[in-house]
């Protein structure tokens, strides 16, 4: 388990890495450089296809798990990775950029993006405005702000700036609290995390908790804990429009046929879905 101040630690860790990539690029030229990629991909469209949709999350390291069984023994590329994910029918692919606790990288997604025509979503702890451009410079069509990591002032200005950008953003969640003020910032998709963020607990309850709570026109999303297609089916029948899986696909070998049995429930006639 983490120590209590893995947040800020994490966080500062965030900063300094920023600070030495804005020195060799700086801040005007990788926003001009944002503003010049290729139109994003339809998060939003992917998000509300039929049924309930599945993000599965490319992810090379966990601080709870371990090294990802689909890197490993398999010895795959990201490319392998996407292109299977892609063909197993999942709705958009997750890639985790953050180095310090996952070993992944901002290079990462941008190969795996390149292999497939899902929607990609940079998974990263994002504090800083440079993060924004930095992502959608290498394929982010999504990203996610945790709310209980920022005050509100910085939420919403991030928020407005990943949105100019043409991005969906993922508010992530963990409380009431922060779900009300995703809400106030004007999120439009929310994920509830089940994974704490200081001491990586497991909350098994808390989309189900959270969710019924949310306007219905919010799109949700359960994130972390779904293991396999009878969790798929709670959190739909809580009002997930998606679930965001990782280990439930990347702890296997066959990434296609982990992929596939998750996607199949989830377009099963009965899987509930939003009407």
């Amino acid at each position: 388990m983490q120590a209590a101040g893995a947040l800020d630690s994490v966080v500062a860790a965030v900063l300094r890495d920023v600070a030495k990539r804005e020195a060799k690029v700086p801040f005007q030229e990788i926003k001009a450089r944002s503003r010049d990629m290729e139109p994003t991909r339809d998060a939003r469209g992917a998000l509300l296809r039929s049924g309930c949709g599945v993000i599965v999350e490319i992810k090379r390291n966990s601080p709870v798990y371990g090294p990802t069984t689909s890197f490993t023994a398999s010895g795959q590329t990201v490319e392998d990775v996407a292109r299977a994910i892609e063909d197993g029918g999942a709705h958009l692919i997750a890639c985790q950029t953050e180095q310090l606790r996952f070993d992944g990288s901002l290079a990462d997604m941008s190969a795996a993006r390149a292999a497939v025509r899902l929607p990609m979503v940079c998974r990263d702890v994002v504090v800083d405005p440079y993060q924004i451009h930095e992502a959608r410079c290498y394929g982010a069509d999504m990203i996610p702000l945790q709310v209980g990591i920022l005050d509100q002032h910085r939420l919403e200005a991030l928020l407005d700036r990943a949105e100019s950008l043409g991005m969906e953003v993922m508010a992530e969640v963990r409380t009431p609290e922060d779900a009300d003020r995703a809400l106030r910032a004007g999120a439009s998709i929310v994920a509830v995390n089940s994974w704490s963020f200081d001491t990586n607990s497991l909350n098994r309850h808390a989309f189900a908790d959270i969710a019924p709570g949310l306007p219905t026109e919010v799109l949700k999303i359960s994130l972390g804990g779904v293991r396999n297609a009878r969790d798929l089916i709670d959190a739909a029948a809580s009002g997930a429009d998606a679930v965001l899986a990782a280990e439930a696909v990347m702890s296997q070998d066959d990434v296609l046929a982990a992929t596939r049995r998750l996607a199949a429930a989830g377009q099963h006639p009965a899987c509930p879905s939003r009407t």
